[in-house]
């Protein structure tokens, strides 16, 4: 059945009808990130029920089906943040007079399984660095997150939050593990020695430091927000630009993100409470509802850590400054700190073929016990004597970094060493 409508109805009907679809369009689209279900994925990968419990700093309990109770910052008793931009610079830091003391705090993100007794023993309680050890994986801790998701990003945030009327001079985020392959070679990949080398007053007059001094990955230009193809070793990538327009809703999106690799770093009580508290209490508040499976959105503030405490897109300090000034291991320049890597690298070269060798002529061993002589001439058949050779050559080589090594360790132990090669103004009675 056909109605007709008269002619000075028209606009009405029409009017209603285009009020009608943009209302049904707003419904249909309304599955924003507040409304989406958290990730059950965390730190560590430990499954959490589907009705999950979350509980605040505070004791408050809220639940999954419940956004409107969702941890927020009226929860903390901050009044509503705005975003507005982030500084383009910071204060410049200044160091405590030569012979002062700094508090230290160290932060570190664990599960129940992790053995961190490496902690217990390099930093006893009551010794010069405290400890916050947060168990990502256990509600009933001491010190836990809100919930067990984005890696360490909760609980760094999580710590800031907690303590933020409270924090140390010194603040260092690590990760639970004593030796990883992105610690710092020099320190022999050893968490406990980048923790006791690292240099105090660094850390105060830059505000925000990164404890990887070695630019891959990461540097100099190693994230490209809005790329839309996929990398697979870089996989946050995808979502950078997306996850910057609700991280930093009033800047612009960089169209490069950099810093060594991999979300440790020291920060200063100043340079945290350069921002106000409630804008850390927005980035968690984030971190609990995005959609973004735990590995991706972890990954995503691992090249925006810098961002946030520095204002620059690009953070990537010369690699021979940061072992000199950070960490008191000066080779005295660019040009020695190179010509010591290479001799790190020949040794490497050296270490790698004697691999193959040595693999070879077992290879070529048994295959002249079987009688197979006409496949021998297929392998790369060592030079008599080569092994030996290699040999010689990797514990020469071994013997000459180890005694530049610790001549840069010496030669760090003057201040006014660091200075230089950091490019810094000193005078007689400055301290580091």
């Amino acid at each position: 059945m056909i109605v007709s409508v008269p002619r000075r109805m028209l606009p009405v009907v029409v009017c209603t009808g285009f009020v009608f679809i943009v209302l049904m369009i707003r419904s249909f689209s309304s599955s924003t990130w507040q409304s989406l279900p958290l990730e059950k994925i965390g730190l560590g990968e430990a499954k959490i029920d589907d009705d999950i419990t979350i509980i605040t700093p505070g004791g408050k309990q809220n639940h999954d089906g419940d956004t409107d109770g969702m941890q927020s910052v009226a929860d903390e008793g901050q009044p509503e943040v705005e975003m507005g931009k982030l500084p383009e610079t910071f204060p410049a830091g200044t160091a405590k007079p030569p012979g002062s003391t700094y508090t230290k705090m160290l932060v570190v993100p664990k599960t129940k399984a992790e053995d961190t007794t490496w902690i217990d023993q390099n930093f006893p309680v009551g010794g010069p660095v405290n400890t916050s050890m947060y168990i990502a994986d256990d509600p009933t801790a001491p010190l836990h997150p809100p919930k067990n998701k984005g890696n360490e990003v909760m609980i760094y945030l999580t710590y800031i939050i907690d303590n933020y009327d409270n924090l140390a001079d010194v603040n260092i985020f690590i990760h639970a593990h004593q030796f990883a392959w992105h610690n710092d070679e020099l320190l022999d990949s050893n968490s406990a020695e980048m923790v006791n080398r690292l240099s105090a007053d660094r850390v105060q007059r830059e505000g925000y430091m990164n404890l990887r001094c070695h630019w891959y990955p990461g540097c100099p230009a190693w994230m490209h927000p809005g790329t839309t193809e996929l990398d697979v070793n870089k996989q946050e990538e995808q979502v950078l630009a997306q996850s910057w327009s609700e991280l930093f809703p009033m800047d612009s999106i960089p169209t490069v993100l950099a810093q060594p690799c991999c979300a440790q770093f020291a920060l200063s009580r100043e340079r945290i409470r350069a921002l106000p508290k409630a804008r850390y209490v927005f980035y968690r508040d984030w971190m609990l509802r995005t959609p973004l499976r735990n590995h991706i959105s972890g990954r995503v503030w691992e090249y925006v850590w810098h961002y946030l405490f520095t204002g620059q897109n690009i953070m990537c300090p010369e690699e021979h400054v940061c072992y000199c000034d950070g960490f008191g291991v000066c080779f005295g320049g660019q040009q020695e700190y190179s010509a010591f890597y290479a001799k790190v690298h020949e040794k490497s070269h050296h270490q790698d073929r004697l691999k193959v060798v040595e693999a070879n002529t077992q290879k070529i061993k048994e295959m002249e016990e079987k009688g197979e002589l006409d496949e021998v001439g297929a392998l790369d058949v060592p030079k008599n004597g080569e092994a030996a050779e290699l040999k010689q050559k990797i514990s020469e080589l071994g013997e000459f970094i180890q005694r530049e090594k610790e001549k840069a360790i010496a030669r760090g132990n003057e201040p006014a060493n660091r200075a230089k090669e950091a490019g810094r103004p000193w005078k007689e009675g400055d301290g580091f």
